[in-house]
Parts: structure tokens; sequence; C-alpha cells
């Protein structure tokens, strides 16, 4: 995966911990937990910090209202080029996933319109540059079964019951639990 170019940064805090977010010109290209997570860049591979920037500070407002339960999608104007073209498919089908839904890695490779690239898909979900934002945190293994995720199991566990999941299992690090919507 390429890095975007010309990126600016700011540190958003969540109460699951800090996430870096990075803007192009073209869009929110990035968003990572500055702690416990794969992948996050370096701030100076992000560019200069800039929390004024407007996408920046919209991405910041919006994630305020998910954490407090008010925002159910994400409305910014996006950059996946850091993507090949089939992890930006996988993307860009992460989106259409609502709050409250969830789908498994080989539904989400069927909904792509290539069935048999399970492990692929699971792959490009797992280099998803935008966490939460492009919610990769719906999406399990077979049978409802929790699985990675690039910040951590924990935290797709209280993502998951954010949006009104509950959790079988009182270790959410558990290799496989059972997830039922809380109604």
């Amino acid at each position: 995966m390429k890095n975007p170019s010309a990126a600016v940064h700011t540190i958003c805090p969540t109460p699951l911990g800090d996430l870096l977010l990075a803007a192009t010109l073209a869009g929110l290209a990035g968003a990572w937990f500055t702690h416990g997570q794969r992948d996050t860049p370096a701030l100076p591979e992000r560019g200069p910090a800039m929390p004024g920037h407007p996408v920046l500070a919209e991405a910041a407002r919006q994630m305020r209202e998910y954490f407090a339960g008010g925002r159910t999608r994400f409305d910014l104007p996006l950059d996946l080029s850091a993507g090949t073209p089939f992890q930006q498919d996988v993307w860009r089908a992460l989106l259409e996933i609502g709050r409250g839904a969830r789908m498994s890695y080989s539904e989400l490779a069927a909904r792509i319109g290539r069935p048999a690239a399970v492990r692929a898909v699971g792959a490009a979900v797992g280099a998803n540059p935008l966490i939460i934002i492009v919610p990769c945190h719906r999406v399990l293994g077979s049978q409802g079964a929790l699985t990675g995720f690039g910040g951590g199991l924990e935290r797709k566990a209280a993502l998951l019951r954010l949006e009104g999941w509950r959790i079988d299992g009182a270790d959410a690090r558990a290799r496989v639990e059972r997830l039922a919507l809380n109604v």
C-alpha cells in the first residue's frame, strides 16, 4: 500500500485512545490509533500537524458524535488512493455496512463479486487505513466469531458494544466469541 502524499495530520482523542487523523487534498486519508494498532505511521510520515484543517476538524467533530452515540455514519470526503484497486473496492463495500449491522468475510467477498477471494478480502480489510470511519470492525468471522482487528480485539468489542451488540463471554480477547444485537 502506498502512502498518500501532501498529508497533514492531527490527533483526535477518543474513549478508546487517541487517533491519528491524516488528510490530503482529496480528503481524509487515514485514521489510526496512536498506540496498540499495527501499521500506524510515524507522525513525520503524515506531514505537518494542522488541527484546524477543515477535513480534520470535521472528522474529529464527527468522531466525537459517533462516540456519544449520535452519529451512525461518517460524512466526509475520503481519499482511498493509498490502496490498490482491489483494496479500494473492499473499503467501499465496508462503507455500506451500517451501524448495528455485520458481515462475514465471505459475504463481503461475494458483495464485491469475488466470492473465491475471501483471504484477499481479509487482507484488504486488515489494511484499511481509516479505522472506525471505514467500518472494518463490523466484519466478523464465520458464524459471528469475533476475529482480528488492527486496533485490537478489545477495541473491536468496544466499538460493537457502542453500536448495540452484546458480546457473549467475559473476555473480549478470547479467540472466538458470539455476538447478538441488544434489543
